[in-house]
């Protein structure tokens, strides 16, 4: 079957309509709009139904009919009436792109901006997106990273309640203002990463179980029965998936995919489906990156497929993460019991993964493998993310717990690290609102069951009476960014410290340089410092981090040091209380 799932336009006042519906005796289509027409399907090989009909086009809404049973395509492009509604056709290829000079972004280029669309702004658009882009681009960022848009029920929602993975959520703009954001992003030079979620379905609105078997009851993920990647049928199922994360390439311009917790897509197979999608994503025409988020600290996910990984182009840190707020913040409670010592975070800048094999107290038993071999590129490290903060019970961030000072040492930590990384929404200036789990389904059962798991789930972090109803509105509401504080200080001034970090990892040769064979590292548990010792070629550069509250001196390496920026000023060979400053130095420096 060389023809695409779902309805597609062929331009000449018809439009081409197949599904994978083996689970059916008889399929139709159900034409709702402009006018009702009802056309039997032919059925093909592996029972893939197809249909050409003439007269209906871009605009027409439709269902299709499985034995008298009226249901949305799982693979529609657009639904105008959310996820209990028809079906629109939808004319990809009718946006006018003007980023035909795009090129796309280098691994070891990418400063991610993770942001959510709804909360990003007042309006909660894509064209909303738009009017930021250039202090994005003027801040440092190269690559805005996007919450998941698939559809949801309702008009709020994290997005990873998805139930149609083709479908761009109708309250952001549907398909066309995704356009729109892409195109504007690269225009000013910014790639697009877009959260996906291939390890579940949202539970509400979700209808391929009734096309084919695409879950299994082999398996579980803690968000609800497991996509069948391995079993019978698994080919369908593969392939609807991977022409799903192709088509974010070709038809919206998509630069890269961050696979939403690859540790809930179970596949015993000697081929895993992420393999095959990594293999077809390294063969697309356009250039699509494929970075995964998992918390199993396995070197095999971006490992070469010849070598028996599975050949992704980059994955999430977790343990960075971890050992960084377990030591600034001294939380211990749930995975952070397995964190706290200024060493761990030491390590997290040598090797990028912390637990590489030893045995970790949260999880009973030995953890991970050793990451010393993945360069730099390959690992995305975070202070904040959507998961780190909206996942606490009040969804509060660091700048509504820790000083101005602490901010900033925490900020010269993750952007003078040698691994790409990543900013969650406002982190840039302190804000202060909080990012909260929030839903708008419309089943009251299911809100319960919401409301009851949420609470269930912070119980080992103590929070589960401190929970704000997800449901209620005005949660959403609350976790609304208020960009008026980049005006105000102390916001100012941590977002021009964020700039100029960005500016100084870009343009020092030490700092750009993500090869940590050339580092060094030290800690001091007693003084509360870390030294970083970076060279490129002629070129280095140190930074000294203050976690201590004294200010404390520091013997710096032979040779003559040029500080280049510090978040206090100072002399060169101090690190003032709760601090930072990088100095530069070039061979041929006087001694």
């Amino acid at each position: 079957m060389s023809s695409l799932l779902g309805a597609t336009p062929l331009g000449d006042g018809g439009t081409e309509f197949v599904v994978w519906a083996p689970r059916a005796r008889e399929v139709e289509l159900h034409v709702v709009e402009p006018e009702q027409t009802v056309v039997k399907m032919d059925s093909g090989e592996r029972r893939y139904r197809r249909a050409v009909v003439e007269g209906v086009g871009e605009g027409a809404r439709y269902l299709f009919r499985l034995d008298g049973r009226d249901l949305p395509d799982p693979a529609s492009r657009f639904q105008p009436e959310s996820v209990h509604g028809p079906s629109e056709v939808i004319d990809p290829l009718r946006f006018r792109w003007t980023d035909e000079e795009w090129g796309g972004i280098a691994l070891f280029d990418l400063v991610i901006y993770e942001l959510h669309v709804g909360a990003f702004t007042t309006d909660g658009t894509f064209d909303a997106v738009v009017p930021h882009l250039d202090e994005l681009a003027d801040l440092g960022i190269t690559a805005v990273e996007i919450m998941p848009v698939a559809q949801f029920p309702g008009s709020r929602n994290w997005g990873y309640d998805g139930a149609f993975p083709f479908a761009v959520q109708d309250s952001y703009g549907g398909p066309a203002g995704l356009q729109r954001l892409v195109d504007e992003c690269h225009r000013r030079g910014l790639a697009v990463v877009l959260d996906v979620v291939y390890n579940h379905f949202g539970p509400e609105g979700n209808v391929l179980g009734e096309y084919g078997p695409y879950f299994t009851d082999r398996y579980r993920t803690p968000w609800g029965g497991a996509i069948n990647f391995d079993g019978p049928g698994s080919d369908e199922v593969r392939r609807y998936f991977i022409e799903n994360a192709l088509r974010w390439s070709d038809e919206f311009h998509v630069d890269a995919l961050r696979l939403d917790a690859i540790h809930g897509i179970v596949d015993t197979s000697a081929r895993p489906f992420l393999q095959e999608l990594s293999e077809a994503a390294d063969a697309h025409d356009r250039p699509l990156l494929l970075i995964a988020e998992t918390d199993q600290n396995d070197a095999r996910v971006v490992a070469p497929r010849d070598l028996g990984g599975l050949g992704l182009h980059a994955q999430w840190s977790d343990d960075f993460h971890h050992a960084l707020h377990a030591y600034v913040t001294g939380e211990r409670q749930g995975y952070y019991e397995d964190f706290g010592s200024l060493e761990q975070l030491g390590t997290a800048y040598r090797e990028g993964f912390v637990y590489s094999g030893q045995y970790s107290p949260f999880r009973g038993r030995q953890f991970g493998s050793s990451s010393r071999a993945i360069p730099g590129e390959r690992l995305v490290v975070f202070a904040q993310n959507h998961d780190q903060v909206g996942n606490r019970s009040t969804g509060d961030r660091l700048s509504s717990t820790l000083s101005t000072e602490h901010l900033k040492l925490i900020a010269g930590v993750l952007l003078l690290a040698p691994f790409v990384p990543l900013l969650f929404m406002g982190e840039e200036y302190g804000e202060l609102a909080p990012f909260q789990y929030f839903v708008g389904h419309t089943d009251p059962d299911l809100v319960e069951n919401v409301r009851r798991g949420r609470r269930e789930e912070f119980a080992s972090f103590g929070w589960a009476d401190d929970v704000p109803d997800p449901q209620d509105e005005t949660t959403f509401e609350s976790s609304k960014l208020d960009h008026r504080l980049k005006h105000k200080e102390p916001h100012a001034s941590i977002l021009a410290l964020y700039r100029d970090l960005l500016r100084i990892r870009k343009d020092h040769p030490a700092l750009r340089s993500l090869d940590r064979t050339t580092m060094d590292v030290a800690t001091d548990k007693d003084r509360a410092l870390m030294t970083v010792h970076r060279k490129a070629g002629a070129h280095e550069a140190l930074a000294v981090f203050n976690f201590g509250t004294n200010e404390q001196e520091v013997s710096l390496p032979a040779g003559e040091w040029t500080v280049l920026m510090g978040s206090t000023n100072g002399p060169p060979a101090h690190a003032r209380g709760v601090s930072f400053v990088v100095l530069s130095k070039t061979e041929g420096d006087r001694p």
